[in-house]
């Protein structure tokens, strides 16, 4: 499967009751958390329908459901925007609810637990994918594009990854395609490693005050309004849900110690300087 090209986000932003336009989908979305209300206000603004379940939240009383039940009722999408170690009892709790007919997401950070889970819960008969939109709440207010989002497909569910990739396209995403394994593994050397350096910083209070902060720092200032933007358990998730991001920790740790032991020695401007990178061939 091949990344695909965003597609423009249709003008209608109405999102209350059923769409007037024939490419209008419902979505039940369970969790309306950061992440959540974020996806859910992108999907609103693409004109689709919403239904929305978290009885842990303040949701609009004109998307509100009872119940997951009501919400996945007549629905064609089932996303899954609830806290991973959360995800089990509300797959099961829901699996007597779901239908061929539904396509089910889950829109984690990690996708080796996930997946796995979706697919022994759901197994052949419950379509669904694994997906990680890599865009937030900060991002879409700061009107970032293009959004990208990785899917995973489910072995047994090829069709409802060509669905999910279309449907991520239709909210303007560029789509990449990768397996559980190699995704969080990608995530452990950027996401984790990322979250965890602005953890630290936090904590040291380096972000209290930013006003003599020079442009060098500016991506790291973005880094820690992430962090503190994002929801609570997501710095956990991302570092304790993802088998690979520990051993990441573990050799920034090394290096960043080899470089202290070198600054405090007598080594060279050429063995302290920052290589360039490599040049790609054409």
């Amino acid at each position: 499967m091949t990344p695909q090209a965003p597609r423009a986000i249709p003008a209608n932003t109405a999102g209350r009751g059923d769409p007037p336009h024939a490419v209008a989908q419902r979505f039940a979305i369970l969790g309306y958390g950061r992440f959540g209300r974020a996806f859910a206000e992108l999907v609103l603004q693409a004109g689709h329908a919403v239904r929305i379940h978290d009885p842990h939240a303040a949701v609009p009383a004109e998307y509100a459901t009872a119940t997951a039940a009501e919400a996945v009722d007549r629905a064609g999408w089932v996303v899954l925007a609830m806290p991973v170690p959360h995800m089990r009892d509300a797959l099961l709790a829901l699996r007597p609810h779901l239908r061929p007919a539904h396509t089910v997401i889950d829109v984690g950070s990690v996708k080796l637990h996930p997946c796995a889970l979706l697919d022994e819960v759901l197994g052949a008969q419950i379509p669904h994918a694994g997906t990680h939109p890599l865009f937030g709440p900060l991002s879409l207010a700061r009107g970032e594009r293009p959004l990208r989002a990785v899917i995973c497909a489910s072995p047994r569910h090829p069709e409802a990854a060509s669905r999910t990739t279309d449907m991520l396209a239709g909210l303007g995403c560029e789509v990449i395609a990768q397996d559980p394994s190699t995704h969080d593994q990608a995530m452990a050397s950027t996401h984790a490693l990322a979250f965890f350096i602005a953890k630290g910083l936090v904590d040291m209070g380096v972000d209290d005050d930013l006003t003599v902060a020079p442009p060098s720092f500016q991506g790291l200032k973005h880094m820690l309004a992430a962090v503190r933007g994002d929801a609570g358990h997501l710095f956990a998730a991302i570092q304790q849900e993802n088998p690979f991001a520990a051993e990441a920790r573990t050799r920034l740790i090394a290096s960043l110690g080899r470089i202290h032991e070198q600054l405090q020695g007598d080594a060279d401007d050429a063995t302290l300087a920052i290589p360039d990178r490599p040049e790609h061939p054409a």
